[in-house]
């Protein structure tokens, strides 16, 4: 049996504990020291000097920042006899936010030349994810893990283990490398390790923008807010994005306390209202605007009294985000959360005087700067275009795309797809490789050797096969004994089963199949006929010539003779060579009968559809499904 696709090995004893998996929407970084001749104590004096690097250059980049969830931090820790700076970030849903700190990771490695980076999230490797085209074969997720290095702002992949002199050969080729390992290749074979430009610029294609896109990827909007959470916003903007997030995951009690009707109740009561702007991420202003959310009772008010369009948009997205900050404050699960507690800080800094709201004079010098909302307009023309590899020229004017970033990374997406479909090494699990990786080096699994090219000489075989869906109907529907439909659309029942089954079979509808290969399919037809007759299916002796349906009532009711002779008078000509097999008839109507409504041979298999039977059935086995 495989192993899970989550890595768990079991509980040999090779067991070392579960595999450790990233929650969703989080990314982890780790820095090492690579130099060999500094101390345990050196190393960690160094990695302090990397960090209050990062504070500084973090400060340096990220000033007027808002990050959609967490931020960028790095911790001093020793794990497994080895010092390291290592961090975590929950990005949420700015994917923006993950490329931000890979572009801090790589300026870092740029400034120390001795430290080594990795970066995983969710998906692994997801620098190889974004390089999928331009990797080696042989580097698949299986064994990716520890393999991705950023050194002096460039990518280092570690070879397999085969390629790198004095470092066990083939045990490790097929698995993925420990932190150990790793760390052990980079240290002495450093010059070994493949580094490739094509890689390079596939896998930071995202960063091609940086440091421009930081700010880029913020908006500005003017909101009409209570004047104590324009303080609050004043004094950290990054206190809108749990604030958002609140509003954007809200549940029912959640909502409670919005549903106050004196405005004295709530935190943040719609009253002394100012004008001011709001510092947002891209995804956290999108989140603001497009939700549908009913005006609290408090807000009623205020909301109908705005009378300009652009004013009242303004009031509605400031009665959305104070929303957000009233459920973010007020749900008990929240009381350990900073933001939380340094708001709360603050509201008891204005309530006992230390601190004064501010002025319409003080506000007014905030600055009033307001982004177009355009990028939140896509043209889907132009989006089709983008898919179906069809937009326009350079020259030519198009109505827009909205943002152009994620223009540019649409485009790259369809053209990395493309050249997937174009490829033909490529299958249901990426490319398939063709160098000495899949094959495993375990002495076990080299018996079943002779066993692999028995099932690649059957594949090629099936391969040469042709299947017609419509003629393998057709010999069902007469072994089955029912009316074969000519090409005009009527039913042909004339000649023996036999004889035209051995005709389809003989018929050059195979192409390339061999003799062989149509006897096969001949004496498989006839195995299936015999056991059909064993069955009593096809017992064509048992026939009812004339009437249809109305036949089959009639000898039920014991007339069959009369009924035969008086439709055979009254018979049309285009009935006269209707056969009915009333055995198969009557199996396909007790299969109906046993399917109860749900799906069965009769229905799903010879896609015919019949009524339930209203009269046998009871209250109690009433069919699920009425088939119509």
């Amino acid at each position: 049996m495989e192993n899970p696709a989550d890595g768990f090995r079991g509980f040999g004893k090779d067991f070392q504990g579960f595999p450790r998996r990233l929650p969703d929407d989080c990314v982890e970084y780790c820095l090492y020291i690579s130099d060999q001749t500094f101390k345990d104590t050196e190393i960690r004096e160094r990695l302090r000097n990397v960090q209050s690097a990062a504070n500084n250059l973090t400060r340096k980049l990220l000033k007027d920042f808002v990050w959609q969830r967490e931020g960028f931090a790095l911790e001093l820790v020793r794990e497994d006899g080895m010092s390291s700076l290592r961090g975590r970030t929950s990005y949420g849903d700015s994917v923006q936010d993950e490329w931000l700190i890979v572009y801090i990771l790589r300026e870092l490695s740029k400034q120390f030349q001795d430290i080594w980076v990795r970066v995983m999230d969710t998906d692994g490797e997801f620098l190889l994810i974004e390089a999928a085209n331009s990797i080696p074969r042989w580097l698949n997720p299986e064994i990716a893990d520890n393999r991705v290095w950023i050194n002096s702002g460039h990518i280092f992949i570690i070879p397999m283990a085969g390629a790198i002199d004095g470092l066990g050969g083939s045990k490790i080729d097929c698995r993925a490398l420990t932190l150990k390992e790793a760390c052990t290749c980079i240290k002495e074979a450093r010059s070994q390790l493949l580094q490739s430009s094509t890689i390079e610029a596939d896998a930071f294609y995202r960063l091609r923008h940086y440091p421009q896109q930081i700010n880029g990827s913020l908006h500005h909007a003017v909101v009409h807010v209570p004047r104590n959470l324009a303080y609050i916003l004043h004094q950290s903007a990054a206190y809108i994005s749990p604030a958002v997030e609140a509003f954007y995951l809200r549940d029912p009690i959640a909502l409670r306390p919005l549903q106050a009707q004196s405005q004295y109740d709530l935190v943040f009561p719609p009253k002394d209202l100012v004008t001011m702007v709001v510092r947002f991420t891209k995804v956290g202003f999108a989140q603001v605007k497009s939700q549908r959310f009913s005006t609290p009772a408090a807000w009623v008010s205020v909301v109908s009294m705005t009378k300009d369009e652009r004013s009242r948009a303004q009031t509605e997205t400031g009665m959305k985000i104070t929303s957000g900050f009233e459920m973010l404050v007020s749900d008990p699960q929240n009381r350990d959360h900073r933001v939380v507690r340094e708001i709360k800080l603050l509201l008891q800094d204005i309530d006992s005087g230390e601190d004064q709201l501010p002025s319409d004079a003080e506000i007014s010098h905030w600055g009033m700067v307001e982004d177009d909302e355009a990028w939140l307009d896509v043209n889907f023309e132009d989006f089709e275009n983008e898919l179906s590899g069809t937009r326009q020229g350079p020259g030519i004017p198009g109505p827009g795309f909205g943002d152009k970033s994620a223009q540019e990374d649409l485009q790259k997406m369809v053209a990395r797809f493309k050249d997937f479909l174009d490829d033909d090494a490529a299958g249901s699990e990426g490319a398939e490789y063709l160098d000495d990786m899949d094959n495993d080096n375990d002495d076990d699994e080299e018996e079943d050797e002779g066993h692999t090219s028995d099932d690649a000489s059957s594949e090629e075989e099936d391969g040469e096969i042709s299947f017609d869906e419509d003629k393998f109907a057709t010999m069902m529907r007469e072994m089955m004994g029912m009316p074969r439909e000519t090409g005009d659309g009527q039913s042909n029942t004339s000649g023996g089963t036999r004889a035209r089954i051995v005709g389809d079979v003989r018929a050059s509808d195979f192409g390339t199949s061999t003799r062989e290969e149509e006897l096969d399919i001949l004496r498989l037809s006839q195995a299936m006929e015999a056991e059909l007759k064993a069955a009593g299916a096809l017992q064509l002796d048992s026939v009812v010539h004339g009437g249809g349906l109305n036949g089959i009532k009639n000898k039920a009711k014991g007339g069959i003779e009369t009924a035969a002779e008086e439709n055979l008078e009254d018979e049309d000509d285009n009935n006269k060579e209707l056969d009915i097999n009333f055995n198969l008839a009557k199996n396909l109507l007790e299969s109906f009968k046993s399917q109860i409504g749900a799906a069965g041979p009769g229905s799903s298999i010879m896609g015919m559809r019949l009524p339930r039977d209203e009269d046998s059935a009871t209250p109690h086995d009433q069919p699920t499904a009425n088939l119509r």
